[in-house]
């Protein structure tokens, strides 16, 4: 595996999840395609989505419902593709989309690893790699960024660190699409700031490339101890991602309304 082979494999898999050609994130021009989600997408991408803007830092695809289509490929046209991602100009998509019944809902940075820089990383603990019988008694609270309670069954491998025979760090991945499994990594707050993190998401990234598939890593990015902790694990910012969904929808996820469940990015306490 090479690094790119890692970042094509990452491009054919943002293309199942919207609906284009991985070619397309290579264009020098903007792309808006039909909104298709394929059954290779990851698995935890739901509809209704109304709009995805993806950029892999050459352009933007965007892949559009028909009812936002002018307002988006306009959107895309008026400003450069990188300040598509960024206030203020998000505020001049989201009054529009609004008037579709629409919202900016989900917005995120994504990280591969650099095969030059991974690398197995001590932390002064006992690292021991987990599978998913390993699991069944770690669906707690302080694990809930490393394991999903509601997708248990993507939870597919693990590194665990361990000081006196207890758990004190945890990294997991989902196996959220068939090529590529995401990592999501907590620590213990008493444990944090010892290197505790970087040496679970390393190590973590390494068992999956071994098993062939590629290893992906998600964060806000505000949230700058998960972003730190990517990089010092070896990973490299690749892809970022905004969708809009219907109005509704949001409002549930803002709390407004106990019907829908919060959805779940992986991230980082360390």
């Amino acid at each position: 595996m090479t690094n790119e082979e890692i970042l094509q494999t990452a491009m054919e898999q943002s293309a199942w999840d919207i609906g284009c050609a991985a070619l397309d994130f290579l264009s020098d021009k903007n792309v808006v395609v039909d909104y298709k989600l394929s059954k290779r997408a990851r698995k935890y991408i739901k509809e209704p989505v109304s709009c995805s803007l993806v950029s892999y830092g050459n352009n933007l695809v965007a892949a559009v419902t028909q009812d936002v289509r002018d307002v988006v490929t306009e959107y895309i046209g008026k400003f450069e593709f990188y300040h598509c991602f960024e206030t203020p100009n998000l505020h001049w998509l989201n009054r529009r989309l609004e008037k579709q019944g629409q919202k900016i809902c989900f917005m995120a940075e994504y990280y591969l690893p650099d095969l030059s820089r991974l690398k197995e990383r001590p932390c002064g603990y006992e690292l021991r790699t987990l599978s998913q019988a390993d699991f069944q008694p770690l669906y707690l609270p302080e694990w809930s960024n490393a394991l999903c309670k509601e997708r248990k069954s993507l939870d597919v491998l693990g590194v665990g660190a361990y000081h006196n025979g207890r758990l004190i760090g945890l990294a997991g991945c989902s196996a959220d699409c068939e090529k590529m499994w995401q990592i999501g990594v907590d620590v213990l707050p008493r444990y944090r700031r010892r290197g505790v993190a970087s040496a679970l998401t390393s190590s973590l990234a390494l068992e999956i490339i071994k098993r062939g598939k590629t290893p992906f890593y998600c964060s806000a990015w505000s949230n700058i101890r998960s972003v730190k902790n990517a990089i010092k694990s070896g990973f490299i910012p690749a892809w970022v991602e905004l969708s809009a969904k219907p109005a509704a929808m949001v409002d549930e996820i803002n709390g407004e309304c106990d019907l829908y469940p919060r959805g779940k990015c992986k991230k980082t306490k360390d």
